[in-house]
């Protein structure tokens, strides 16, 4: 249900490439709220990077609603690159030119105060490669990049597109901890992703896309309680310091003798309840893999 604070509005949204023998988009619903993470998560091929590519005006041509700030993206004209940015799976960098005369560059086109570069290179790790030629940057360097470059407007509203691909784990846990940090100064994310553990971290809620069809929407907690087991594991030594594993009902465990037994008897290591994966709930769902 849409409100007067939703960013995004898509109604029955549908799409279809020329000469396809299918629609790539299937009547889609969804909104965005104001200062949402917003997470679109599916396999390759599913309709995300379309939806995607539609939201942000490089597609046109789309059957029902596809709003931004109450309007049809390629009805906003030029004001609209103003206050949106984007990050690329694949980066697109002059590859001739220094990580920093690529920003300088792309800050060029822009009408209105824009960061400074050195300060964005060096939030993203790249300070030291400022004067190095792109084409000699990794791929997780390029896609660190790419996302300084999503940020050069100030946007106020980011379509990410796999922002931590090719990345190690620290330089993603940077760029993970900038996404989350415009989240608390109110700017709206627009994450498409295949990866369901960047997508638990990040979104406040996920939509699940198959076919071209949006087969689950709601937080990730809320996916995962619903189709979680409820049942405690409870791994504890038993005779002669043997790792046991015993599970016990989730529902009436705090008048269980047996499980109170466990804890007074022996000595527990570990105590987890049963809760489902993300990426458990999408196979569930759908019963196919997001590799």
């Amino acid at each position: 249900m849409s409100s007067g604070s939703d960013v995004i509005e898509v109604a029955n949204l549908t799409f279809s490439y020329p000469k396809s023998g299918r629609q790539a988009l299937c009547g889609m619903d969804f909104t965005v709220g104001r200062g949402e993470i917003f997470g679109f998560l599916g396999p390759s091929g599913a309709g995300k990077s379309t939806t995607q590519k539609l939201l942000i005006g490089l597609l046109r041509g789309h059957g029902g609603q596809a709003l931004v700030w109450g309007r049809d993206p390629v009805d906003w004209g030029p004001d609209y690159y103003q206050r949106i940015g984007v990050s690329f799976e694949l980066p697109n960098h002059y590859l001739k030119l220094t990580g920093a005369e690529n920003l300088r560059f792309f800050a060029s086109l822009y009408e209105g105060r824009t960061l400074d570069p050195r300060n964005l290179l060096d939030a993203v790790g790249l300070a030291d490669a400022a004067n190095v030629r792109v084409g000699r940057y990794s791929k997780g360097m390029q896609m660190r990049l790419t996302f300084a470059r999503s940020l050069l407007n100030e946007p106020e509203l980011l379509f990410l597109d796999e922002p931590t691909s090719g990345m190690d784990p620290v330089n993603a846990r940077t760029v993970k901890d900038m996404i989350l940090d415009l989240k608390a100064r109110g700017r709206t994310v627009f994450l498409t992703t295949h990866d369901m553990a960047t997508a638990e971290e990040l979104c406040d809620r996920v939509a699940f896309v198959v076919d071209g069809r949006i087969v689950a929407l709601d937080t990730p907690a809320e996916l995962k309680i619903a189709r979680s087991q409820r049942l405690v594991r409870v791994q504890y030594r038993g005779p002669e310091g043997v790792l046991t594993t015993t599970e016990f009902p989730l529902d009436g465990l705090a008048d269980d003798p047996a499980f109170h037994a466990v804890l007074r008897r022996h000595h527990v290591e570990t105590i987890h309840s049963r809760e489902a994966s993300l990426n458990d709930v999408f196979v569930d769902l759908t019963g196919r893999n997001l590799a």
